[in-house]
């Protein structure tokens, strides 16, 4: 993520800082950064016509990103919103009203799990919150470090049939036929929102920016907004060690969303825990280091990044294949890649 916060600051540096647009008024390039939403360090990159311009129209994109930051919150309450972790709290007792995007994004749970055949489930948090414990207690005292009981984790596991969610569009709201069940919509959720604050952005502010929120990236219209040259995306590398990008791609109009066991982990007996658990071993997955996905939605991007972790490269393989307009690099254990048939058409040349 810092790499790709990096390679931000240095396009920043190196680009024209002045372009014409389509109305020949003259656009300069503002960055703003930002580190207190979705728990992550992110960057903002667009095209606007003065500092003023820029500083009210970023405030409108942080705005909106801020609000669904704290819809999709399943660990803290917000004055007058009814989030996920009220959902989580009530919605066993009766049905809990929500935001339509609280719905939206529950409905588009239920699609990536069909998708993933169950390797991506936002109803899973009754597993996730045993290794989220852990995780908690390690980082205040490393020395405490352990893994979560297994038969914790597999009584757990009977909580997460995606059937016990029921959505009510027409009432928006949303009720647990399990009382045991826990949403936890970290795997789509950040994807899902830097999409959707994406096209707010495009629509309303800006015709040129990259976005990258935690190294969620998401690019429209052109670098220098110049009609035709293509954004510049660097992939971190899973091998920490390494000093170089992992791949350097040109994209707009695009999203390039990351998974590996390098971003969020805890250290056990020597072991490193990654974050990304696989619903069928109830552990960390094993299969790869890192996975990065190339396509044209965040919200696909950041599902199927989780995905493809949680499956065999070959497997993997064989899914982004089927799928129009995605492309993907996965980075196996010994850090030796393997690269969709359509990814070499984006790589910097």
């Amino acid at each position: 993520m810092k790499k790709v916060l990096c390679l931000f600051v240095a396009v920043a540096i190196a680009l024209v800082c002045t372009s014409c647009s389509t109305n020949t008024e003259k656009k300069e390039k503002y960055t703003a950064s930002f580190l207190d939403l979705f728990d992550t360090a992110s960057t903002v990159i667009a095209y606007d016509t003065g500092q003023e311009s820029f500083d009210n129209h970023y405030q409108q994109f942080y705005n909106e990103l801020e609000a669904y930051d704290h819809l999709y919150d399943i660990y803290h309450l917000y004055e007058g919103i009814n989030n996920l972790y009220i959902v989580n709290a009530n919605a066993a007792k009766a049905p809990v009203k929500v935001d339509s995007r609280i719905i939206e994004l529950l409905k588009y749970g239920k699609e990536i799990y069909k998708l993933s055949d169950g390797k991506t489930n936002i109803c899973f948090g009754s597993v996730l919150s045993l290794w989220h414990r852990e995780r908690s207690i390690a980082s205040d005292d490393p020395s405490s470090a352990r893994l979560p009981d297994m038969q914790e984790l597999r009584e757990a596991a009977q909580h997460t049939d995606i059937d016990d969610l029921i959505i009510d569009e027409q009432e928006s709201t949303v009720y647990f036929r399990d009382p045991d069940m826990r949403l936890d919509v970290g795997a789509i959720a950040k994807g899902y929102a830097v999409q959707q604050v994406t096209r707010f952005a495009k629509d309303n502010l800006w015709s040129a920016a990259a976005i990258s929120i935690g190294g969620n990236v998401t690019t429209f219209g052109f670098k220098n907004d110049d009609g035709k040259t293509k954004w510049t995306i660097g992939i971190d590398n899973p091998d920490t060690n390494a000093e170089d990008y992992l791949l350097t791609v040109n994209i707009t109009d695009r999203a390039v969303v990351t998974s590996g066991d390098y971003q969020r982990y805890y250290t056990v007996d020597g072991k490193r825990y990654c974050h990304i658990i696989d619903p069928d071993t109830l552990m960390p997955g094993e299969y790869v280091s890192g996975v990065s996905v190339i396509c044209d939605d965040s919200a696909l991007g950041d599902a199927l990044s989780t995905t493809l972790f949680n499956m065999s490269i070959n497997d993997g393989k064989k899914l982004v294949e089927s799928m129009d307009g995605v492309e993907a690099v996965w980075v196996d254990k010994e850090y030796k890649k393997t690269l969709s048939s359509g990814l070499n058409e984006y790589i910097k040349k």
